[in-house]
């Protein structure tokens, strides 16, 4: 079990895709495996979940995961949190949640040797390397925008002072797509700073079974630190030199640009059923996404296959559907779909 337990060491980067790059890739798909196992220990199933959460910390990016009640959307991101040898905080989102409560606040304190008062700046949660916003449709928008600015800026303004993140910083948020009465829905401008939408599912018979099992026993299984926050850090910059042929940025742009209702691009039907398409931040992220879905599959070159896998988390918070679809029940994966068989990967 040693080799299980002990932290990934990984290379130190370079300028390009050389020799270091192709034995970090090695290394990458190592460290997906020990965190498939020891995320396995707690978190039955959900392998797509956790390999989205991973893709949007090898981007630098942020996810937001959306599912019922019940199917360990917090205990996934805090299990995650447990492999990655980094610091993390929850935020329990609630009503009467204020925004220092979250970015942290200034205090008075008087100065032992001067004797003379000062201020002192006392740090929130947000100061954490990895960010859990539980349930962050339940607080008003000027707490959430306290975070998403955190989120963008990648800093926090107190009292005419900024204070940045930790590096590396994350902010993984949980939404309840039900009992929409007393909340405060994401407008899309603060949505679009989520790079996945990440819809967690039910678990099927064999998994639900184990998961009744493994909760009816008394067994606290240990999970043990896979990444460091410096080994993130360089994968993330491995990510980032992956080259992408001309094809899969065109492929990619396509997808995008068909999306948009209104536009000579776009065909009949996204007309009809969209409102708003993606936009360029879509484009990018598309690109960023597939080369860490290449990266995570032991590639180290970018597929038109790779850029599809990753258009749902994508899209599916990006493409706003009108009244038609909703009234001949056509969801946004529904529109998501069609337009990646309308777009040919060849």
């Amino acid at each position: 079990m040693s080799n299980i337990t002990a932290p990934v060491a990984l290379p130190a980067n370079s300028s390009e895709l050389q020799t270091s790059d192709l034995q970090m890739v090695e290394q990458l798909r190592k460290a997906h495996r020990l965190l498939r196992h020891e995320v396995g220990k707690i978190i039955v199933g959900q392998n797509d979940v956790l390999d989205q959460l991973l893709m949007a910390i090898f981007c630098r990016g942020h996810a937001l995961l959306v599912g019922v009640p019940g199917l360990a959307k917090t205990l996934m991101v805090s299990t995650l949190a447990q492999a990655l040898d980094m610091t993390f905080k929850r935020i329990q989102f609630t009503p009467d949640l204020m925004p220092t409560d979250i970015t942290g606040t200034e205090v008075i304190q008087d100065d032992q040797v001067t004797r003379q008062r000062m201020f002192k700046f006392l740090p929130g949660p947000i100061f954490a390397n990895i960010v859990l916003a539980d349930e962050i449709n339940r607080t008003p928008p000027k707490t959430q925008a306290a975070l998403l600015e955190a989120m963008q800026e990648r800093k926090a303004t107190i009292g005419g002072v900024d204070y940045p993140m930790q590096d590396p910083f994350f902010v993984l948020a949980t939404q309840n797509p039900i009992e929409q009465e007393g909340t405060y829905p994401l407008p899309e401008a603060q949505l679009d700073r989520f790079l996945f939408l990440i819809k967690v599912d039910y678990p099927n018979d064999a998994e639900e079974e184990q998961i009744m099992r493994q909760g009816a026993s008394n067994l606290q299984p240990a999970v043990s630190k896979v990444l460091h926050g410096e080994d993130i850090l360089q994968l993330q910059q491995t990510v980032h030199r992956v080259p992408v042929t001309d094809h899969v940025f065109g492929y990619a742009k396509k997808i995008t640009r068909m999306s948009r209702p209104g536009t000579p691009e776009a065909p009949e039907w996204v007309s009809r059923y969209l409102t708003w398409g993606a936009g360029p931040r879509a484009s990018m992220n598309l690109i960023l996404a597939a080369k860490a879905h290449a990266i995570l599959d032991g590639r180290h070159h970018v597929a038109a296959d790779d850029v599809a896998v990753v258009a749902l988390p994508i899209l599916r918070h990006r493409l706003i559907v009108n009244f038609t679809a909703q009234s001949e029940g056509v969801t946004v994966e529904e529109v998501i779909k069609r337009l990646l068989k309308a777009v040919p990967k060849n």
